[in-house]
């Protein structure tokens, strides 16, 4: 089971509408990291949407089941001379968590980032996928007894 948490989202995005967000060049508090997640057969894969991030600026942490992405976008560097016009993409350190559930295996996650997209893929422990249990009748029973 893969379970997200962010306690401050909300509390974030209050603050943010009160507000508003520092342009002009500053460091913005970005907003949230999106992901999507699905199972797909013995693994969940999770993709976290990180474009303009390059993959150095990114981390991976694991602490008793919670899983801990952090990616920091930087401010472009500008020739010298030049002035920044607009600067509408949120800068900064993007952090997101995921709790994962006792049914997957957090030694075995195998990250990959492609196209600003970072992907990870988390199996599931064999003792949690579903298997077919086999069923004896009674005479079956007394036979394996004697």
């Amino acid at each position: 089971m893969l379970m997200r948490t962010d306690p401050f989202r909300e509390f974030d995005r209050l603050v943010q509408q009160f507000f508003g967000s520092q342009s002009s060049g500053t460091w913005s508090h970005p907003k949230s990291m999106p992901m999507d997640a699905y199972r797909d057969g013995d693994q969940y894969v999770v993709a976290f949407d990180l474009p303009g991030v390059s993959p150095d600026a990114i981390d991976l942490d694991i602490e008793r089941n919670v899983l801990t992405v952090k990616a920091e976008r930087r401010p472009a560097e500008l020739a010298e001379g030049a002035q920044l016009q607009v600067s509408e993409r949120p800068l900064g350190v993007f952090s997101r968590q995921l709790f994962l559930g006792d049914t997957l295996d957090a030694d075995r996650i195998e990250a990959h980032y492609e196209a600003g997209v970072l992907f990870l893929r988390i199996p599931i422990v064999e003792g949690a996928k579903p298997r077919k249990i086999a069923i004896t009748s009674g005479s079956e029973r007394q036979q394996l007894d004697t």
